[in-house]
């Protein structure tokens, strides 16, 4: 049973946003707050759930709601995983193990990025529950293959490759505010230091929290890796489908393929064994201008015909989001900015407060909708625009 959390006083995602956004610096906060270029995909990953409507069973009498499901066989008692968010010691200290710690409180899967702040044994060390490592190639094949030997000693339970980042998006907040010399504690040339005086508990632990140089699950000539241009490093590193044997083969257990965003990729990752994918276009941090996920989820709920898994993130603000994706075939979603927006604002305790905040949400919503478990939750309890389905196989 996860913790109970009396504060911080949240009733939404919001107001944890706004809970984030006071604690932090600007360059801190826009980067869990922005998204690429015009952050159109950013806006419309949210604004795509207003379109898709409830159908609710009257009259039905709901006194408990199971929100437990599986996922690639593990056990989770709510149909949510907190999404790989790299630099999260920016905005609390130890930020990966507070969010592994808060997801495992809550029975649920924490899924750590290798841009990471913390070691991947000391994240696994922090949660009671289950973990992911998501998998990029900075520092080429070797480099890789020695975080997999790691993350397969540690105990992680699947491997998450993201194929949607061959380069960085264009994050023009985080070109403005500073954010790379930050992360690099480049002070010489950092012309915001005001943004930071102006926080000073956020700048004390920030300063506190050793570690934040580097990449310690790089490892590169037996050192970690310091901070770098991270996208000049994707660049050199960019994953392919012809990748995906040796990935396979080096890990030895269920690979998830994060970044679809077609049919036609869903049907090949598919063919390349992934276990499951992840319907993702980054949060809106990539390419600007592509759809919304939830909007491309029923034309890859089509592609893969029950073949693998599909999860979904994206735009998650609420647990009424939580329950449109699952009604539209998603076994269970992943929450990204949400538990960012609660760990800048608290730490554990924020991250705990937004995942309490979403169960809440889906059990009310359950509620309401007639439906006692996630498991009888399907397209008939939807309304889906008619343009998303139009060019679906019939």
């Amino acid at each position: 049973m996860p913790k109970s959390v009396a504060s911080p006083h949240a009733v939404n995602i919001e107001d944890l946003r706004a809970m984030a956004r006071r604690r932090l610096p600007r360059m801190a906060f826009d980067y869990i707050d922005g998204g690429a270029d015009r952050e159109w995909t950013l806006r419309e990953n949210c604004r795509a759930y207003e379109q898709v409507l409830f159908r609710p069973r009257s009259a039905v009498a709901t006194k408990s709601c199971d929100l437990g499901t599986t996922v690639l066989g593990i056990n989770i008692d709510i149909p949510f995983l907190l999404a790989p968010v790299g630099s999260s010691r920016m905005f609390y200290p130890r930020g990966e193990e507070r969010a592994a710690s808060a997801a495992g409180d809550a029975g649920t899967i924490y899924t750590l990025s290798t841009l990471s702040g913390c070691r991947l044994e000391d994240v696994k060390a922090a949660t009671s529950g289950d973990a992911w490592y998501q998998l990029y190639l900075v520092g080429g094949r070797d480099v890789a293959n020695g975080a997999i030997n790691r993350a397969k000693a540690a105990g992680y339970k699947a491997l998450v490759v993201t194929i949607d980042t061959p380069v960085a998006g264009q994050r023009e907040r985080d070109s403005r505010n500073g954010v790379k010399e930050l992360l690099a504690r480049n002070l010489s040339t950092v012309p915001y230091l005001g943004q930071m005086l102006a926080r000073p508990s956020w700048l004390y632990s920030y300063f506190n929290d050793g570690g934040l140089m580097n990449f310690p699950n790089i490892v590169i000539g037996g050192e970690a890796m310091g901070y770098a241009d991270v996208g000049a490093a994707l660049e050199q590193s960019m994953v392919s489908w012809d990748d995906f044997r040796w990935i396979r083969d080096a890990w030895g257990g269920p690979v998830v393929v994060k970044g679809v965003h077609t049919a036609d990729d869903a049907r090949r990752a598919v063919g390349e064994g992934a276990e499951a994918i992840v319907v993702s276009n980054h949060g809106g941090r990539q390419l600007d201008g592509v759809a919304p996920t939830i909007r491309v989820l029923p034309e890859v709920v089509a592609a893969v015909k029950g073949q693998t898994e599909i999860l979904l993130d994206g735009g998650i603000r609420r647990g009424s989001d939580v329950v449109k994706a699952l009604c539209m075939g998603a076994r269970a979603v992943l929450i990204g900015r949400a538990y960012a927006y609660g760990l800048g604002a608290a730490g554990e305790e924020g991250v705990a407060r937004a995942i309490e905040i979403l169960r809440s949400d889906i059990v009310r919503t359950m509620k309401l909708l007639g439906c006692a478990t996630v498991a009888d939750l399907d397209g008939s309890y939807v309304d889906v625009p008619a343009e998303w389905t139009a060019r679906l196989p019939r």
